[in-house]
């Protein structure tokens, strides 16, 4: 097994009816854009009732329409916080979580082993979480239930360098199913190219179409800090 070989983002999404929410980071073939990019997808009438909105900070989730909502538990939060020239990219409340560590000098491991795996049994959804560095650098973590009982948490952790046209890609779910199987294995290492609305259009467009939701991604100049971004939902 070639632990190196790239795969295809484009293929990866395509294949697979149900990868959950998932997240991107990685880097541009000119080894100073870095890129980072989430998306929701949903099955409920609760999960799939939802928008991305854009804060001065980063985003947030927001019911499409509110006499619909009928849990906000887990499907309502700020998916993308900035913090400093950093990007903190989550599944759920944890990026607050994460944001009041960092402020407080400490770290996204040290965040995360304060949190576990969704009470949503028997899926146990994970909680995926990234940090985007300044440098182009970037963290992903994923804490899954340990059983199929949910009474125990394993929590994961990678680090990665910044590589000229390399990302990983970290979702919640292998695919459909009942109860949904949960990600297995480390990040999927994926191929990054092409200007960002290539690449945002590439994603949306191989997200299975029924249960996509709502896609963010944002491209950031490591040399300058600049960034642009890009914002699709299903609901308009």
């Amino acid at each position: 097994m070639n632990i190196h070989l790239t795969g295809s983002l484009e293929e990866k999404l395509a294949s697979n009816p149900y990868p959950g929410r998932g997240i991107v980071l990685g880097m541009l073939p000119d080894g100073k854009t870095s890129v980072a990019a989430y998306f929701i997808m949903g099955r409920s009438v609760n999960s799939r009732n939802r928008v991305f909105i854009e804060e001065a900070d980063g985003i947030r989730t927001e019911a499409f329409d509110p006499s619909k909502l009928s849990d906000p538990s887990l499907i309502i939060y700020h998916p993308v916080r900035e913090m400093g020239r950093s990007l903190i990219v989550t599944n759920g409340d944890q990026t607050d979580t994460i944001r009041d560590f960092m402020e407080r000098g400490e770290t996204l491991e040290q965040a995360l082993r304060t949190r576990e795996f969704e009470p949503d049994g028997p899926n146990w959804t994970p909680r995926i979480s990234g940090l985007l560095q300044a440098d182009g650098s970037y963290k992903l973590s994923i804490l899954k239930s340990a059983d199929p009982e949910g009474s125990a948490c394993t929590r994961h952790f990678f680090e990665y360098p910044a590589l000229k046209g390399v990302g990983h890609f970290l979702h919640t779910y292998e695919t459909n199913g009942d109860p949904i199987p949960t990600f297995f294995g480390e990040p999927e290492r994926v191929a990054i190219d092409g200007n960002i609305d290539e690449f945002t259009n590439m994603i949306w467009n191989n997200l299975n179409e029924d249960n996509k939701i709502s896609l963010y991604v944002r491209y950031y100049d490591t040399e300058s800090g600049a960034y642009e971004q890009r914002i699709l939902n299903k609901n308009q």
